[in-house]
């Protein structure tokens, strides 16, 4: 699965540490999901504002010092990418931003290599602030590294209540692809449901759709790949590294300061580290330059028909490209998840 396997990424640090609420529960599958009931209800009830908001400068900290953006926007949306808006058994059947990515099997499924060095990174702030579940500090930095990188506020809510095992993770075969496969195919038969196409717009809706989202939201969420660099040794993709991305070219944060970054990779954007419209000027401009990843995926959003209209007005418009990513990215954010309280917490 090589879309979102390639989309933001960056870094690598160590392994994740997890917390198996139930390894010690009878064999009994109703007492084991009473007690992930339990445990996850204990989690939520617990969280605070303040706990919130001290996790969110946490957050705001790490992501200026580790410039780890890309990454974080990568583990959140594998994590509620997975979600299929068709299964309508008990919570958390469907998949979604539920914090099950840091479990295995899920964190070694191969769309999510490289994944685990951001499960570590986060896991230092989940310790200063337990009652934050995994599923909402995964979607807090998310949401911050759009924001702080010059993007939209996100309408954010927490509360999410966490998976709280491995047997909760869902099939692998949910994310989309970048690439045609050697068969020619996008996608493939695996997942909850198929998602192999000889077309990566054809592709791409059938993965989306399953989440329950629509055109315009897809080629929206495209966009962030504003942000970010695609690894060869973790997607399959890219370039080992380009004059961007190979240290001589400075990166800079939105505020206009230096920015550390590890030097490798192919970006779709000459500074990787700013959100903006400038996918949507690049994929449509062709004579861009080449060292400049431009996947199929991508060029799709002006090659096919239905999706041309809203890639064409974001590149035209950068405030109607940010209202329309807020509210998908918001969207993404929630999928599959169960909120307690229902309602959900709002820092603002």
């Amino acid at each position: 699965m090589k879309f979102f396997a390639a989309i933001l990424v960056s870094l690598s640090f160590g392994s994740n540490n997890n917390r198996q609420v139930d390894a010690f529960v009878p064999i009994s599958s109703s007492l084991k999901q009473t007690a992930r009931n339990l445990a996850s209800f204990t989690m939520a009830a617990t969280v605070t504002k303040e706990d919130l908001l001290g996790a969110q400068e946490a957050v705001d900290k790490l992501l200026r010092e580790k410039a780890c953006g890309p990454i974080c926007v990568r583990l959140a949306w594998h994590d509620s990418g997975v979600h299929d808006c068709n299964i309508k058994d008990p919570w958390p059947a469907a998949g979604g931003a539920d914090g099950s990515i840091r479990f295995e099997p899920e964190i070694k499924h191969g769309a999510n290599a490289g994944l685990a060095s951001c499960v570590a990174l986060l896991e230092e702030i989940h310790e200063q602030f337990p009652s934050v579940s995994y599923a909402d500090l995964y979607q807090m930095a998310s949401a911050r590294a759009i924001e702080t990188a010059g993007g939209p506020k996100i309408g954010m809510r927490y509360g999410r209540v966490d998976a709280t095992s491995g047997e909760d993770c869902p099939k692998e075969g949910n994310l989309p692809d970048g690439a045609p496969g050697e068969n020619g195919m996008y996608g493939g038969p695996g997942g909850t449901a198929p998602t192999e196409d000889p077309t990566p717009q054809g592709h791409l809706r059938k993965v989306f759709y399953r989440m329950g989202m629509n055109d315009e939201e897809i080629v929206a969420l495209s966009g962030a790949h504003t942000l970010g660099r695609a690894y060869k040794d973790r997607s399959g993709l890219g370039k080992e590294k380009t004059k961007f991305t190979d240290g001589s070219m400075e990166q800079k944060f939105v505020d206009g300061s230096k920015a550390p970054y590890k030097p490798g990779g192919q970006s779709w954007t000459d500074q990787f580290l700013i959100f903006d419209n400038s996918y949507f000027k690049i994929m449509s401009d062709p004579n861009a330059d080449e060292e400049l990843l431009k996947l199929k995926t991508d060029l799709s959003v002006f090659d096919d028909e239905k999706f041309r209209p809203f890639a064409e007005k974001f590149r035209d418009d950068q405030d109607a490209f940010f209202e329309s990513y807020a509210k998908a990215h918001k969207k993404l954010s929630e999928l599959g998840a169960k909120f307690e309280p229902a309602e959900g917490i709002s820092l603002d």
